[in-house]
């Protein structure tokens, strides 16, 4: 497993024993509702870091199922840990790349709003390519998403979000909505903290995808 030497013994723990209890397959179709054990609205976080955003989620909209998306074991430990100590119920994991999930795992028109939270911004030219939010990844996620689904995103790296606002405006059925006050979305990252002590600007974009 990638990272193993840098685990806690607390995440190997959670990976070793939580994790088969809480885990989707990443290389099959994704069947939320015998995954959560219920039909109800599928939010995913991808890139949930330690998972603090994503517990806040979860515990603001238990009647929602929400997937986190990570490739990080010491990330996914940590969240499997806080997922056993708050009781927290309504949330399951896949590990892998963002890429990968949203082609093999999500099902067309399956999901209710995406998060994506501080992601890497490749700022050295050479890298831009690494970047997430590319245009093939946001027309494979447009499918993946229902119609009126939202879209989360949230940099404090001003370049990026120059390139994201070039990547999101070629998508039409991508409409801007008045983006939500951030402490509702999630508490303070640990990305987000160190942001605002090098003196950068948060960005936040939300959008709703029309039919």
């Amino acid at each position: 497993m990638q990272l193993r030497g840098r685990l806690t013994g607390a995440q190997r723990r959670a990976l070793d024993e939580l994790l088969p209890l809480y885990s989707a397959n990443s290389e099959v179709l994704l069947d939320a509702a015998q995954l959560f054990g219920r039909s109800a609205p599928l939010g995913i976080e991808i890139g949930f870091g330690t998972g603090d955003a994503l517990i806040h989620w979860a515990t603001a909209q238990p009647d929602w199922n929400l997937l986190g998306v990570e490739i990080y074991p010491p990330g996914i430990g940590a969240l499997l840990n806080r997922i056993e100590e708050d009781g927290v119920e309504n949330v399951r994991i896949v590990q892998g790349r963002a890429e990968d999930v949203v082609e093999k795992v999500l099902s067309r028109a399956s999901v209710a709003e995406v998060r994506i939270f501080f992601p890497d911004p490749w700022p050295k030219k050479r890298h831009h390519k690494r970047r997430l939010i590319q245009p093939a990844f946001v027309e494979r996620l447009m499918g993946r998403m229902a119609v009126n689904g939202e879209l989360h995103f949230a940099t404090d790296w001003e370049p990026y979000a120059l390139w994201a606002t070039g990547v999101f405006a070629g998508f039409p059925e991508l409409a801007p909505v008045e983006a939500a006050n951030a402490q509702d979305l999630r508490p303070p990252t640990r990305f987000e903290q160190r942001g605002h002590r090098l003196g950068h600007q948060i960005f936040e974009f939300q959008f709703k995808k029309q039919g």
